[in-house]
């Protein structure tokens, strides 16, 4: 089993419990890096390969592979150490990107999402499923992340990127300033309160 923190992303405070001994220490590890009653994910490992496909609503998805030199894709493997290979585009097959755009896009959709994000999947070594283990609303954006190195293989330069995310970011700002409402408060109390 994977266990970390539910709020904190590089994999910072992940751990791998490999025996059912090891579940109560990696939970604990989750309290000391967060805090106390921070929430804390737990998935099971199996053997997959995984993806990270390029924003859901384009129309030409790339997906990338992480290949980790280590046993799982720790904070160690992404920023410290070399010899993780980032494979852009993904090796799949064209029906494997076709469900992984389309969950990717059913991700964003069912969680409500908006501006950007990036879904992340598992696909079994063995069987061949495919599943999304994580959404990243803010996704790293430095000169090793995947994020802004998927839209760059695309041909979306990072400083573009910032452009769109910006005028997103603005977009619904004024949006959520056009809107107007008011609270009725109870009788004696003043009135409303108007926002």
């Amino acid at each position: 089993m994977f266990v970390k923190p539910a709020t904190l992303g590089s994999s910072v405070g992940m751990t791998k419990a490999h025996a059912p001994e090891e579940l109560a220490p990696a939970l604990n590890l989750c309290r000391r890096v967060r805090h106390e009653n921070s929430r804390r994910t737990v998935r099971h490992r199996a053997r997959n390969r995984s993806f990270r496909p390029r924003q859901p609503r384009s129309k030409s998805v790339y997906s990338g592979e992480i290949v980790p030199h280590r046993e799982f894709y720790d904070y160690a493997a992404k920023y410290l150490e070399e010899g993780t290979q980032l494979l852009i585009p993904a090796e799949l097959k064209p029906a494997q990107v076709q469900k992984i755009q389309k969950y990717a896009v059913d991700a964003f959709r069912a969680l409500e999402l908006s501006g950007m994000a990036r879904v992340d999947f598992f696909l079994e070594k063995e069987g061949g499923k495919i599943f999304s283990h994580e959404v990243n609303t803010i996704p790293g954006f430095t000169s090793i992340s995947m994020y802004p190195k998927l839209w760059e293989a695309s041909g979306i330069s990072l400083p573009r990127i910032d452009r769109q995310t910006n005028r997103l970011g603005l977009e619904q700002h004024a949006e959520k300033a056009r809107t107007k409402y008011q609270i009725e408060l109870p009788a004696g109390s003043g009135g409303a309160l108007e926002a």
